[in-house]
């Protein structure tokens, strides 16, 4: 059963979210010693990584590691690049060790393989292959990630990185299966914004076919942090 919490706006969202994700890490690293958290692209997410980068430090995150729930497949540099947007925002301030921090490589020449390489690395360093917290964010469409309405990479039942195709440009990406997805100890979606509120009725709905519908952790928590336009609230109510 999913969770769902509305917040006045995107800068409570923000906070929620970051108080959400430093309470994971305390109970991780408790129970096994480190947190493994992926991040989401996107400007709802960014405003969470400011917050990161307020609230922590090399002491505070040195057993912790960033993974990615999908890249295009561009160079770090780009500004498209979800690992550009997060170092900018928050991991170039250095408190997450460099060697913790495990990219998607989107300037890879081979899709394909680099899909390999990453699931490979997240199978072998992240115990049992379940991230402790997975950050997600909503398009328009009821895309999560880089899982998009018809795309091939929704059909994946085994491997945990796909190559995928988006309908805008940069089209070529990088993303993380249902498989992985659903394998998570938690998974939180980030959603602000009036232009979300159908897609958030269509991914809450029970019957919900588009692709964010699909992510239900299979032992693990599913929770929704919306603010009060995505939500269709009225101020006040």
């Amino acid at each position: 059963m999913a969770s769902v919490r509305t917040v006045p706006d995107a800068g409570a969202l923000a906070r929620a979210a970051l108080a959400e994700i430093l309470t994971r890490a305390e109970r991780a690293l408790a129970e096994r010693g480190a947190f493994h958290l992926a991040l989401a692209g996107g400007s709802t997410p960014r405003a969470t990584y400011v917050e990161l980068a307020r609230a922590t430090s090399r002491a505070r995150c040195a057993r912790w590691h960033v993974w990615f729930g999908d890249e295009r497949c561009v160079p770090p540099e780009d500004p498209a690049s979800n690992y550009g947007m997060a170092r900018a925002a928050w991991l170039g301030q250095g408190a997450v060790p460099d060697e913790h921090v495990h990219r998607l490589r989107g300037e890879a020449l081979d899709p394909r393989a680099e899909a390999a390489r990453y699931g490979a690395e997240l199978a072998a360093v992240v115990p049992e292959g379940r991230l402790d917290l997975v950050l997600l964010g909503l398009g328009a469409d009821g895309h999560t990630a880089s899982l998009f309405p018809g795309e091939a990479a929704l059909a994946e039942t085994s491997a945990l990185v796909s190559p995928a195709r988006a309908p805008v440009a940069p089209t070529e990406r990088l993303t993380l299966t249902l498989p992985a997805l659903n394998a998570a100890r938690a998974v939180l979606f980030l959603v602000a914004g009036p232009d979300k509120a159908p897609a958030l009725a269509a991914a809450l709905a029970p019957a919900g076919t588009v692709p964010a519908a699909r992510v239900r952790p299979h032992d693990g928590e599913l929770l929704w942090l919306v603010d009060r336009d995505a939500a269709g609230t009225p101020p006040g109510a």
